[in-house]
Protein backbone atom coordinates (compact mmCIF):
# COMPACT_ATOMS: atom_id res chain seq x y z
CA UNK A 1 0.00 0.00 0.00
CA UNK A 2 2.89 2.39 1.06
CA UNK A 3 4.66 1.77 -2.23
CA UNK A 4 1.66 1.71 -4.15
CA UNK A 5 0.17 5.17 -3.25
CA UNK A 6 4.42 6.93 -3.78
CA UNK A 7 4.23 5.22 -6.97
CA UNK A 8 0.82 7.30 -7.57
CA UNK A 9 1.95 10.29 -6.23
CA UNK A 10 4.81 10.24 -8.82
CA UNK A 11 2.26 9.66 -11.36
CA UNK A 12 0.60 12.70 -9.89
CA UNK A 13 3.44 14.88 -9.92
CA UNK A 14 4.88 14.06 -13.88
CA UNK A 15 7.45 16.31 -14.93
CA UNK A 16 7.49 18.07 -12.04
CA UNK A 17 9.70 14.95 -10.57
CA UNK A 18 13.11 13.97 -12.51
CA UNK A 19 12.92 11.59 -15.27
CA UNK A 20 13.70 7.82 -14.66
CA UNK A 21 16.76 7.01 -14.10
CA UNK A 22 18.03 10.68 -12.51
CA UNK A 23 17.67 12.35 -9.09
CA UNK A 24 17.82 15.63 -7.57
CA UNK A 25 20.76 15.36 -5.31
CA UNK A 26 22.38 17.80 -2.78
CA UNK A 27 26.01 18.78 -3.22
CA UNK A 28 27.82 20.62 -0.88
CA UNK A 29 31.29 21.37 -2.84
CA UNK A 30 32.16 21.36 -6.06
CA UNK A 31 35.34 20.46 -7.38
CA UNK A 32 36.20 23.21 -10.13
CA UNK A 33 38.67 21.85 -13.07
CA UNK A 34 40.74 23.40 -16.13
CA UNK A 35 39.92 21.61 -19.65
CA UNK A 36 43.17 19.92 -18.97
CA UNK A 37 42.43 18.66 -15.56
CA UNK A 38 43.94 20.76 -13.69
CA UNK A 39 42.55 21.52 -9.95
CA UNK A 40 41.43 25.30 -9.88
CA UNK A 41 39.15 25.48 -6.30
CA UNK A 42 36.85 23.88 -4.41
CA UNK A 43 33.84 25.79 -4.27
CA UNK A 44 31.53 25.91 -1.13
CA UNK A 45 27.52 25.61 -2.55
CA UNK A 46 26.04 26.02 0.72
CA UNK A 47 23.46 28.52 1.88
CA UNK A 48 21.64 28.73 4.68
CA UNK A 49 23.32 25.45 5.54
CA UNK A 50 22.10 23.81 2.54
CA UNK A 51 23.81 22.73 -0.56
CA UNK A 52 22.61 23.20 -3.95
CA UNK A 53 20.60 20.78 -5.69
CA UNK A 54 21.34 19.12 -8.87
CA UNK A 55 19.52 16.57 -11.20
CA UNK A 56 22.08 13.82 -11.58
CA UNK A 57 21.90 10.24 -12.80
CA UNK A 58 20.22 8.28 -9.81
CA UNK A 59 22.23 6.67 -7.03
CA UNK A 60 22.58 2.96 -7.24
CA UNK A 61 21.99 0.19 -4.39
CA UNK A 62 25.38 -0.97 -2.88
CA UNK A 63 25.50 -4.40 -1.04
CA UNK A 64 27.43 -7.36 -0.08
CA UNK A 65 31.65 -7.57 0.55
CA UNK A 66 32.39 -6.06 -3.01
CA UNK A 67 30.65 -3.14 -2.60
CA UNK A 68 32.91 -0.69 -3.40
CA UNK A 69 33.16 -2.12 -6.69
CA UNK A 70 29.64 0.02 -7.20
CA UNK A 71 29.72 3.72 -8.02
CA UNK A 72 28.06 6.28 -9.20
CA UNK A 73 28.12 8.30 -12.72
CA UNK A 74 30.87 11.16 -12.76
CA UNK A 75 29.44 11.80 -8.77
CA UNK A 76 30.05 9.79 -5.41
CA UNK A 77 31.20 10.51 -1.73
CA UNK A 78 34.75 11.70 -1.20
CA UNK A 79 35.99 8.08 -0.82
CA UNK A 80 35.30 7.34 -4.08
CA UNK A 81 35.99 10.77 -5.90
CA UNK A 82 39.48 11.75 -3.76
CA UNK A 83 40.65 8.72 -2.24
CA UNK A 84 39.21 10.18 1.40
CA UNK A 85 39.02 7.51 3.94
CA UNK A 86 35.99 7.59 6.23
CA UNK A 87 36.23 8.92 9.64
CA UNK A 88 37.00 6.10 12.33
CA UNK A 89 36.84 6.23 15.94
CA UNK A 90 39.69 3.31 16.44
CA UNK A 91 43.30 3.18 15.34
CA UNK A 92 42.86 -0.34 14.79
CA UNK A 93 40.06 0.59 11.99
CA UNK A 94 42.14 2.99 10.17
CA UNK A 95 44.01 0.54 8.10
CA UNK A 96 40.95 -1.00 6.62
CA UNK A 97 39.21 2.39 6.09
CA UNK A 98 42.48 3.36 4.08
CA UNK A 99 42.28 0.37 2.01
CA UNK A 100 38.37 0.81 1.67
CA UNK A 101 39.19 4.27 0.23
CA UNK A 102 41.80 3.42 -2.17
CA UNK A 103 39.24 0.75 -3.68
CA UNK A 104 36.16 2.74 -4.06
CA UNK A 105 38.42 5.87 -5.79
CA UNK A 106 39.82 2.89 -8.47
CA UNK A 107 36.31 2.04 -8.89
CA UNK A 108 35.63 5.50 -9.65
CA UNK A 109 38.52 5.77 -12.02
CA UNK A 110 37.73 2.87 -14.04
CA UNK A 111 34.48 3.60 -14.89
CA UNK A 112 34.73 7.06 -15.85
CA UNK A 113 37.66 5.17 -18.13
CA UNK A 114 34.67 2.85 -19.55
CA UNK A 115 32.60 5.76 -20.57
CA UNK A 116 32.14 5.26 -24.15
CA UNK A 117 33.88 6.98 -26.67
CA UNK A 118 31.72 9.75 -27.74
CA UNK A 119 31.05 10.86 -24.24
CA UNK A 120 34.72 10.93 -23.23
CA UNK A 121 35.05 13.12 -26.03
CA UNK A 122 33.01 15.96 -24.86
CA UNK A 123 35.54 18.36 -23.46
CA UNK A 124 33.80 18.60 -19.87
CA UNK A 125 33.96 14.35 -19.20
CA UNK A 126 37.55 14.69 -21.25
CA UNK A 127 38.94 17.26 -18.40
CA UNK A 128 37.47 14.86 -15.54
CA UNK A 129 39.71 12.38 -17.37
CA UNK A 130 42.79 14.44 -17.38
CA UNK A 131 42.20 15.01 -13.83
CA UNK A 132 43.16 11.57 -12.61
CA UNK A 133 45.38 10.64 -15.36
CA UNK A 134 47.77 13.55 -15.52
CA UNK A 135 47.39 15.39 -11.97
CA UNK A 136 45.97 12.92 -9.76
CA UNK A 137 48.46 13.23 -7.26
CA UNK A 138 48.81 16.85 -7.29
CA UNK A 139 44.63 17.80 -7.54
CA UNK A 140 44.77 15.48 -4.24
CA UNK A 141 47.12 17.36 -2.39
CA UNK A 142 45.61 20.60 -3.74
CA UNK A 143 42.15 20.36 -3.05
CA UNK A 144 43.25 19.01 0.86
CA UNK A 145 45.13 22.94 0.90
CA UNK A 146 42.23 24.54 0.22
CA UNK A 147 39.93 26.57 2.79
CA UNK A 148 36.53 24.73 1.96
CA UNK A 149 38.35 21.11 2.92
CA UNK A 150 38.39 21.22 6.33
CA UNK A 151 34.32 21.59 6.70
CA UNK A 152 34.18 19.04 3.22
CA UNK A 153 35.83 16.41 5.22
CA UNK A 154 33.68 17.04 8.52
CA UNK A 155 30.73 16.00 6.56
CA UNK A 156 30.06 12.38 6.22
CA UNK A 157 30.22 10.65 3.23
CA UNK A 158 30.03 14.20 1.57
CA UNK A 159 29.67 14.00 -1.97
CA UNK A 160 31.22 15.58 -4.27
CA UNK A 161 31.21 16.07 -8.25
CA UNK A 162 33.01 18.68 -11.36
CA UNK A 163 32.31 21.44 -12.47
CA UNK A 164 34.56 23.23 -15.85
CA UNK A 165 36.00 26.56 -15.72
CA UNK A 166 33.74 28.75 -17.21
CA UNK A 167 30.02 26.84 -16.91
CA UNK A 168 27.04 26.91 -14.73
CA UNK A 169 26.33 23.31 -14.15
CA UNK A 170 28.34 20.49 -13.24
CA UNK A 171 29.87 18.11 -15.37
CA UNK A 172 27.34 15.17 -14.47
CA UNK A 173 24.59 17.87 -15.93
CA UNK A 174 25.74 17.30 -19.36
CA UNK A 175 23.49 16.76 -21.88
CA UNK A 176 25.70 13.89 -23.19
CA UNK A 177 25.44 12.46 -19.57
CA UNK A 178 22.28 12.89 -20.08
CA UNK A 179 21.47 10.97 -23.33
CA UNK A 180 23.97 7.93 -22.25
CA UNK A 181 22.31 7.52 -19.21
CA UNK A 182 19.03 7.57 -20.84
CA UNK A 183 20.51 5.01 -22.88
CA UNK A 184 21.39 2.47 -19.99
CA UNK A 185 18.24 2.80 -18.38
CA UNK A 186 16.45 2.15 -22.37
CA UNK A 187 17.66 -1.07 -21.80
CA UNK A 188 15.89 -1.88 -18.78
CA UNK A 189 19.28 -2.69 -16.76
CA UNK A 190 19.07 0.79 -14.98
CA UNK A 191 18.72 -1.37 -11.62
CA UNK A 192 21.30 -3.63 -12.13
CA UNK A 193 23.48 -1.69 -10.56
CA UNK A 194 26.66 -2.82 -10.37
CA UNK A 195 26.82 -3.17 -14.14
CA UNK A 196 27.62 -6.79 -13.46
CA UNK A 197 26.02 -9.45 -16.26
CA UNK A 198 23.62 -10.05 -13.25
CA UNK A 199 20.78 -12.15 -14.73
CA UNK A 200 17.57 -9.79 -15.80
CA UNK A 201 14.89 -11.55 -14.01
CA UNK A 202 11.19 -10.66 -15.39
CA UNK A 203 8.09 -11.18 -13.28
CA UNK A 204 4.27 -9.61 -11.86
CA UNK A 205 5.45 -6.23 -10.40
CA UNK A 206 3.47 -5.99 -7.01
CA UNK A 207 2.93 -2.24 -7.21
CA UNK A 208 1.77 -2.37 -11.17
CA UNK A 209 0.50 -5.77 -12.09
CA UNK A 210 2.44 -5.31 -14.99
CA UNK A 211 4.83 -8.05 -16.54
CA UNK A 212 8.08 -6.65 -16.71
CA UNK A 213 11.75 -6.66 -15.29
CA UNK A 214 12.45 -6.44 -11.89
CA UNK A 215 14.95 -4.36 -9.81
CA UNK A 216 17.23 -6.33 -7.57
CA UNK A 217 18.23 -3.42 -5.49
CA UNK A 218 15.65 -0.60 -4.26
CA UNK A 219 17.29 2.86 -4.22
CA UNK A 220 18.45 4.40 -1.29
CA UNK A 221 15.90 6.95 -0.51
CA UNK A 222 18.41 8.07 3.01
CA UNK A 223 16.68 10.53 6.00
CA UNK A 224 17.85 11.98 8.47
CA UNK A 225 19.68 10.25 11.05
CA UNK A 226 19.86 7.44 8.92
CA UNK A 227 23.05 6.07 6.52
CA UNK A 228 23.60 7.64 3.38
CA UNK A 229 22.76 4.51 1.30
CA UNK A 230 19.61 3.35 3.83
CA UNK A 231 16.76 2.12 1.70
CA UNK A 232 12.79 1.37 2.06
CA UNK A 233 13.06 -1.53 1.18
CA UNK A 234 15.98 -4.12 1.40
CA UNK A 235 16.49 -7.63 1.33
CA UNK A 236 20.09 -8.72 2.72
CA UNK A 237 22.58 -11.05 0.44
CA UNK A 238 21.51 -14.59 0.83
CA UNK A 239 19.62 -14.25 3.73
CA UNK A 240 17.24 -16.58 5.70
CA UNK A 241 14.31 -14.52 4.21
CA UNK A 242 15.13 -16.16 0.55
CA UNK A 243 12.58 -18.31 -0.70
CA UNK A 244 11.93 -20.66 -3.60
CA UNK A 245 15.41 -19.78 -4.78
CA UNK A 246 14.92 -16.14 -4.99
CA UNK A 247 17.42 -13.75 -3.54
CA UNK A 248 17.24 -10.28 -2.56
CA UNK A 249 14.56 -8.06 -3.69
CA UNK A 250 13.01 -10.60 -6.44
CA UNK A 251 11.30 -12.04 -2.64
CA UNK A 252 8.92 -9.08 -3.29
CA UNK A 253 9.34 -8.26 -6.91
CA UNK A 254 8.79 -4.65 -7.82
CA UNK A 255 9.72 -3.71 -11.95
CA UNK A 256 12.87 -1.26 -12.66
CA UNK A 257 9.82 1.41 -13.58
CA UNK A 258 7.71 1.36 -10.50
CA UNK A 259 11.00 1.13 -8.54
CA UNK A 260 12.36 4.42 -10.16
CA UNK A 261 8.52 5.90 -9.56
CA UNK A 262 8.35 5.63 -6.10
CA UNK A 263 12.02 6.51 -4.65
CA UNK A 264 11.78 9.72 -6.83
CA UNK A 265 8.53 10.67 -5.32
CA UNK A 266 9.72 9.60 -1.69
CA UNK A 267 13.06 11.60 -2.16
CA UNK A 268 10.73 14.22 -3.48
CA UNK A 269 8.73 13.83 -0.75
CA UNK A 270 11.96 14.07 2.00
CA UNK A 271 13.40 17.29 0.12
CA UNK A 272 10.50 19.08 -0.37
CA UNK A 273 9.61 22.06 2.20
CA UNK A 274 6.21 21.56 2.51
CA UNK A 275 5.45 17.87 2.73
CA UNK A 276 7.99 17.46 5.62
CA UNK A 277 8.41 17.79 9.19
CA UNK A 278 10.80 16.42 11.49
CA UNK A 279 9.62 15.03 15.38
CA UNK A 280 12.99 14.11 17.09
CA UNK A 281 14.55 11.32 15.52
CA UNK A 282 11.15 10.62 13.21
CA UNK A 283 10.60 12.26 9.56
CA UNK A 284 6.75 12.60 8.80
CA UNK A 285 6.02 12.85 5.08
CA UNK A 286 2.45 13.19 3.52
CA UNK A 287 0.82 13.80 0.45
CA UNK A 288 -2.67 13.90 -1.37
CA UNK A 289 -4.03 11.83 -4.02
CA UNK A 290 -5.42 14.26 -5.38
CA UNK A 291 -4.59 17.66 -7.19
CA UNK A 292 -7.34 19.34 -5.79
CA UNK A 293 -6.68 18.37 -2.19
CA UNK A 294 -2.87 19.97 -2.67
CA UNK A 295 -4.10 23.09 -0.20
CA UNK A 296 -4.45 20.68 2.76
CA UNK A 297 -1.64 18.79 1.50
CA UNK A 298 0.74 22.13 1.89
CA UNK A 299 -0.66 23.81 5.26
CA UNK A 300 -0.60 19.79 6.98
CA UNK A 301 2.94 20.49 8.58
CA UNK A 302 2.07 24.10 9.24
CA UNK A 303 -0.54 22.56 11.91
CA UNK A 304 2.14 20.32 13.49
CA UNK A 305 5.01 22.33 13.04
CA UNK A 306 5.05 25.83 12.08
CA UNK A 307 8.55 27.59 10.84
CA UNK A 308 10.22 28.71 13.63
CA UNK A 309 12.28 30.90 11.56
CA UNK A 310 8.93 32.31 9.53
CA UNK A 311 8.37 35.67 9.06
CA UNK A 312 4.85 35.84 9.95
CA UNK A 313 4.80 33.51 13.26
CA UNK A 314 0.59 33.76 13.10
CA UNK A 315 0.03 32.28 9.95
CA UNK A 316 -0.60 28.47 11.40
CA UNK A 317 -3.07 30.35 13.22
CA UNK A 318 -4.90 31.99 10.35
CA UNK A 319 -4.21 28.48 8.28
CA UNK A 320 -5.91 26.24 10.90
CA UNK A 321 -8.92 28.77 11.15
CA UNK A 322 -9.28 29.22 7.26
CA UNK A 323 -9.19 25.62 6.68
CA UNK A 324 -11.30 24.20 9.60
CA UNK A 325 -13.73 26.82 8.50
CA UNK A 326 -14.19 26.08 4.79
CA UNK A 327 -13.99 22.45 5.76
CA UNK A 328 -17.21 23.09 8.20
CA UNK A 329 -19.53 25.23 5.69
CA UNK A 330 -18.38 22.99 2.37
CA UNK A 331 -17.18 25.80 0.73
CA UNK A 332 -14.14 23.76 0.64
CA UNK A 333 -14.21 22.00 -2.87
CA UNK A 334 -15.65 18.26 -2.49
CA UNK A 335 -12.92 16.66 -4.84
CA UNK A 336 -10.52 17.50 -2.24
CA UNK A 337 -12.33 16.60 0.63
CA UNK A 338 -12.94 13.29 -0.99
CA UNK A 339 -9.23 12.64 -1.62
CA UNK A 340 -7.26 9.91 -0.17
CA UNK A 341 -4.55 11.60 2.32
CA UNK A 342 -1.17 9.72 3.59
CA UNK A 343 0.70 10.26 5.99
CA UNK A 344 4.25 8.22 6.80
CA UNK A 345 6.42 8.27 9.56
CA UNK A 346 9.77 6.78 9.15
CA UNK A 347 12.00 6.65 11.64
CA UNK A 348 16.59 5.87 11.01
CA UNK A 349 17.27 2.35 12.03
CA UNK A 350 20.94 0.65 10.75
CA UNK A 351 21.22 0.35 7.05
CA UNK A 352 17.49 0.24 6.68
CA UNK A 353 14.74 2.90 7.07
CA UNK A 354 11.82 1.79 10.01
CA UNK A 355 7.99 2.73 8.93
CA UNK A 356 7.09 4.08 12.51
CA UNK A 357 3.14 4.16 11.39
CA UNK A 358 1.45 4.44 8.10
CA UNK A 359 -2.18 6.42 8.07
CA UNK A 360 -4.40 6.58 5.19
CA UNK A 361 -8.34 8.09 5.07
CA UNK A 362 -9.51 11.16 3.37
CA UNK A 363 -9.14 14.76 3.58
CA UNK A 364 -12.26 15.43 5.21
CA UNK A 365 -11.76 13.40 8.16
CA UNK A 366 -8.19 14.45 8.85
CA UNK A 367 -8.76 17.80 8.93
CA UNK A 368 -12.12 16.50 10.91
CA UNK A 369 -9.67 14.96 13.60
CA UNK A 370 -6.92 18.11 13.29
CA UNK A 371 -9.84 20.75 14.88
CA UNK A 372 -10.86 18.04 17.34
CA UNK A 373 -7.19 17.89 18.29
CA UNK A 374 -7.16 21.29 18.46
CA UNK A 375 -10.46 21.36 20.26
CA UNK A 376 -9.37 19.17 22.91
CA UNK A 377 -6.28 21.42 23.42
CA UNK A 378 -7.70 24.58 23.98
CA UNK A 379 -7.12 25.86 27.55
CA UNK A 380 -7.44 29.32 28.61
CA UNK A 381 -4.21 31.19 28.81
CA UNK A 382 -2.16 34.24 30.48
CA UNK A 383 -2.63 37.47 28.57
CA UNK A 384 1.29 37.54 27.87
CA UNK A 385 0.54 34.36 25.57
CA UNK A 386 -0.56 35.24 22.14
CA UNK A 387 0.06 31.49 20.33
CA UNK A 388 -3.62 30.51 19.95
CA UNK A 389 -2.90 26.82 19.01
CA UNK A 390 -0.05 24.69 20.67
CA UNK A 391 1.45 22.51 17.99
CA UNK A 392 2.86 19.05 18.46
CA UNK A 393 6.18 20.43 18.77
CA UNK A 394 5.14 22.29 21.87
CA UNK A 395 3.52 19.81 23.14
CA UNK A 396 5.46 17.13 23.19
CA UNK A 397 8.70 19.16 24.79
CA UNK A 398 6.43 20.50 28.00
CA UNK A 399 7.04 16.57 29.10
CA UNK A 400 10.58 16.33 28.48
CA UNK A 401 13.68 17.43 30.56
CA UNK A 402 14.91 21.01 29.63
CA UNK A 403 11.96 21.22 26.99
CA UNK A 404 14.11 19.63 24.57
CA UNK A 405 12.44 17.47 21.63
CA UNK A 406 16.11 14.89 21.95
CA UNK A 407 14.94 14.43 25.26
CA UNK A 408 10.84 13.02 24.41
CA UNK A 409 10.71 9.44 24.44
CA UNK A 410 10.82 8.52 20.94
CA UNK A 411 8.05 6.13 21.11
CA UNK A 412 5.69 8.86 22.34
CA UNK A 413 6.10 10.64 19.68
CA UNK A 414 4.46 8.29 17.13
CA UNK A 415 1.95 7.25 19.48
CA UNK A 416 0.32 10.74 20.17
CA UNK A 417 0.87 11.72 16.12
CA UNK A 418 -1.16 8.31 15.58
CA UNK A 419 -4.01 9.15 18.72
CA UNK A 420 -4.16 12.73 16.51
CA UNK A 421 -4.51 11.04 13.16
CA UNK A 422 -7.09 8.46 14.50
CA UNK A 423 -9.28 10.50 16.96
CA UNK A 424 -8.01 7.86 19.66
CA UNK A 425 -7.54 8.79 23.24
CA UNK A 426 -4.01 10.06 23.84
CA UNK A 427 -1.26 7.42 24.86
CA UNK A 428 -1.19 7.17 28.81
CA UNK A 429 2.61 7.76 28.53
CA UNK A 430 1.56 11.26 27.59
CA UNK A 431 -0.28 11.72 31.04
CA UNK A 432 2.47 10.00 33.14
CA UNK A 433 5.64 11.90 31.56
CA UNK A 434 3.51 15.53 31.93
CA UNK A 435 2.98 14.51 35.67
CA UNK A 436 6.41 13.48 35.78
CA UNK A 437 7.82 16.66 34.64
CA UNK A 438 5.00 18.73 36.39
CA UNK A 439 6.48 17.09 39.60
CA UNK A 440 10.27 17.76 38.70
CA UNK A 441 9.97 21.11 38.09
CA UNK A 442 6.70 22.16 40.19
CA UNK A 443 5.53 23.88 37.75
CA UNK A 444 2.25 23.50 35.58
CA UNK A 445 2.41 25.46 31.97
CA UNK A 446 -0.31 26.44 29.90
CA UNK A 447 1.26 23.28 27.57
CA UNK A 448 0.83 21.08 30.15
CA UNK A 449 -2.61 21.60 31.85
CA UNK A 450 -3.70 21.14 27.63
CA UNK A 451 -1.89 17.95 28.04
CA UNK A 452 -3.71 16.69 31.10
CA UNK A 453 -7.34 18.50 29.60
CA UNK A 454 -6.98 16.62 26.01
CA UNK A 455 -5.96 13.71 28.10
CA UNK A 456 -8.87 13.52 29.99
CA UNK A 457 -11.83 14.90 27.90
CA UNK A 458 -10.75 11.91 25.15
CA UNK A 459 -11.21 9.46 27.74
CA UNK A 460 -14.64 10.80 29.05
CA UNK A 461 -15.88 11.22 25.56
CA UNK A 462 -14.92 7.75 25.33
CA UNK A 463 -16.91 6.61 28.41
CA UNK A 464 -19.48 9.30 27.58
CA UNK A 465 -18.28 11.07 30.86
CA UNK A 466 -18.49 14.85 31.43
CA UNK A 467 -15.32 16.49 30.12
CA UNK A 468 -13.30 19.45 31.43
CA UNK A 469 -14.27 23.19 30.16
CA UNK A 470 -11.40 25.22 29.00
CA UNK A 471 -11.28 27.96 31.51
CA UNK A 472 -12.29 27.67 35.25
CA UNK A 473 -15.51 25.56 36.06
CA UNK A 474 -17.37 26.40 39.66
CA UNK A 475 -19.63 23.40 39.45
CA UNK A 476 -16.72 20.82 39.08
CA UNK A 477 -17.15 18.22 41.92
CA UNK A 478 -14.20 15.86 40.78
CA UNK A 479 -12.12 15.66 43.98
CA UNK A 480 -8.67 16.33 42.24
CA UNK A 481 -10.10 19.40 40.48
CA UNK A 482 -11.24 20.86 43.80
CA UNK A 483 -7.80 20.09 45.36
CA UNK A 484 -6.02 21.82 42.59
CA UNK A 485 -8.10 24.60 42.90
CA UNK A 486 -8.03 24.55 47.11
CA UNK A 487 -3.92 24.71 46.72
CA UNK A 488 -4.00 27.86 44.25
CA UNK A 489 -5.85 29.97 46.57
CA UNK A 490 -3.51 28.69 49.00
CA UNK A 491 -0.49 29.76 47.01
CA UNK A 492 -2.10 33.01 45.69
CA UNK A 493 -2.85 34.56 50.03
CA UNK A 494 0.62 33.58 50.63
CA UNK A 495 2.48 35.75 48.19
CA UNK A 496 -0.10 38.72 48.56
CA UNK A 497 0.35 38.61 51.82
CA UNK A 498 4.78 37.34 51.88
CA UNK A 499 5.30 39.36 48.01
CA UNK A 500 9.12 38.42 47.32
CA UNK A 501 9.36 35.10 48.47
CA UNK A 502 11.89 32.87 46.89
CA UNK A 503 9.74 29.74 47.61
CA UNK A 504 6.03 29.29 47.62
CA UNK A 505 3.97 26.16 48.88
CA UNK A 506 4.27 24.85 45.24
CA UNK A 507 7.86 24.74 45.52
CA UNK A 508 7.49 22.83 48.85
CA UNK A 509 4.13 20.70 48.86
CA UNK A 510 2.83 20.61 45.35
CA UNK A 511 4.36 16.72 44.68
CA UNK A 512 2.41 15.54 48.04
CA UNK A 513 -0.88 17.54 47.35
CA UNK A 514 -1.37 16.33 44.31
CA UNK A 515 -0.41 12.47 45.23
CA UNK A 516 -1.43 12.10 48.92
CA UNK A 517 -3.70 15.19 49.77
CA UNK A 518 -4.52 14.32 53.71
CA UNK A 519 -0.76 13.91 54.39
CA UNK A 520 -0.21 18.24 53.87
CA UNK A 521 -3.92 19.75 53.39
CA UNK A 522 -4.06 19.59 56.74
CA UNK A 523 -0.64 21.69 57.77
CA UNK A 524 -1.50 23.99 54.58
CA UNK A 525 -4.99 24.81 56.32
CA UNK A 526 -2.90 25.99 59.09
CA UNK A 527 -0.46 28.12 57.05
CA UNK A 528 -3.42 29.63 55.33
CA UNK A 529 -4.78 30.92 58.40
CA UNK A 530 -1.76 32.42 59.52
CA UNK A 531 -1.34 33.89 55.89
CA UNK A 532 -5.34 34.99 56.04
CA UNK A 533 -4.25 37.31 59.58
CA UNK A 534 -1.60 38.99 57.63
CA UNK A 535 -3.67 40.71 55.11
CA UNK A 536 -3.47 44.43 54.99
CA UNK A 537 -6.49 44.67 52.44
CA UNK A 538 -9.54 43.68 53.99
CA UNK A 539 -11.72 43.82 51.13
CA UNK A 540 -9.47 41.07 49.13
CA UNK A 541 -9.13 39.12 52.45
CA UNK A 542 -12.93 38.57 52.24
CA UNK A 543 -12.44 38.10 48.43
CA UNK A 544 -9.74 35.24 49.14
CA UNK A 545 -11.98 33.48 52.49
CA UNK A 546 -15.23 33.39 50.26
CA UNK A 547 -13.28 31.50 46.83
CA UNK A 548 -11.72 29.00 50.31
CA UNK A 549 -15.09 28.84 51.92
CA UNK A 550 -16.86 27.96 48.39
CA UNK A 551 -14.27 24.71 47.24
CA UNK A 552 -14.34 23.64 50.95
CA UNK A 553 -18.31 23.57 50.72
CA UNK A 554 -17.61 20.75 48.13
CA UNK A 555 -14.52 18.61 49.92
CA UNK A 556 -15.72 16.81 52.31
CA UNK A 557 -12.46 15.15 53.03
CA UNK A 558 -9.25 15.36 52.17
CA UNK A 559 -8.25 11.87 50.28
CA UNK A 560 -5.37 9.70 51.18
CA UNK A 561 -4.25 8.99 47.58
CA UNK A 562 -5.21 10.89 43.70
CA UNK A 563 -4.36 8.37 41.28
CA UNK A 564 -2.77 9.70 37.74
CA UNK A 565 -6.51 10.44 36.62
CA UNK A 566 -7.39 12.73 39.65
CA UNK A 567 -3.12 14.38 39.44
CA UNK A 568 -4.27 15.58 35.88
CA UNK A 569 -7.95 16.87 37.37
CA UNK A 570 -5.82 18.45 39.94
CA UNK A 571 -3.09 20.37 38.21
CA UNK A 572 -5.83 21.47 35.88
CA UNK A 573 -7.88 22.49 38.78
CA UNK A 574 -4.27 24.43 40.08
CA UNK A 575 -4.13 25.69 36.67
CA UNK A 576 -7.53 27.22 36.29
CA UNK A 577 -7.86 29.22 39.37
CA UNK A 578 -4.51 30.85 39.01
CA UNK A 579 -6.01 31.81 35.42
CA UNK A 580 -8.91 33.27 37.06
CA UNK A 581 -6.68 35.75 39.08
CA UNK A 582 -5.73 37.12 36.29
CA UNK A 583 -9.51 37.55 34.16
CA UNK A 584 -10.64 41.26 33.92
CA UNK A 585 -13.54 39.98 35.35
CA UNK A 586 -11.22 39.74 38.99
CA UNK A 587 -9.82 42.94 38.32
CA UNK A 588 -12.13 44.62 41.06
CA UNK A 589 -11.43 42.14 43.22
CA UNK A 590 -10.82 44.80 45.89
CA UNK A 591 -14.07 46.88 45.16
CA UNK A 592 -15.81 43.34 45.37
CA UNK A 593 -14.68 42.30 48.78
CA UNK A 594 -15.58 46.18 50.09
CA UNK A 595 -19.21 44.95 49.65
CA UNK A 596 -19.18 42.31 52.41
CA UNK A 597 -17.65 44.97 54.54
Amino acid sequence: MILQALYEYAQRKGDALPEDGFELKEFNFLIKIKTDGTFVDLIDMRENKRGHSYTVPKSIGRSGTKSYETTFLLWDHYGYVLNEPKKVSKDSEKPKAISDAEKQNRAFISKINSLPEYVLKDSAVSAVKKFYEKYQKENYESIRNTECWNDCAKIENCNLTFILLGDDEPVVCREVVKDYQRQIISKQIGDSEDDTTEEIVNGICLITGENAVISRLHTSTSISGAKSNAKLVGFQKNSGYDSYGKKQSYNAPVSVKAEAAYTKALKHLINSKENIFRLGNDTVVFWAEKQEAESFESMFSVFFNPDKDSDDPDRNVREVKNLFAAVQTGKYNKSGLDSNFYVLCLSPNAARISVRFWETGKVKTFANRIKQHFDDFEIIRPSFDDKEYLNLYQILSATALQSKMENVAPNLIGSVMQSILKGLPYPVTLQQQCIRRIRAEQKVTRERAAILKAYINRLSRKNKNEEVSVALDRNNENKGYLLGRLFAVFEKVQQETHPGLNATITDRFYGAASTNPVTVFTQLMRLNRHHLSSYENDGLKIVREKEIGEIMNMIDSFPTHLNLNEQSYFAIGYYHEKQSFFEKSNKSEESEGENYL
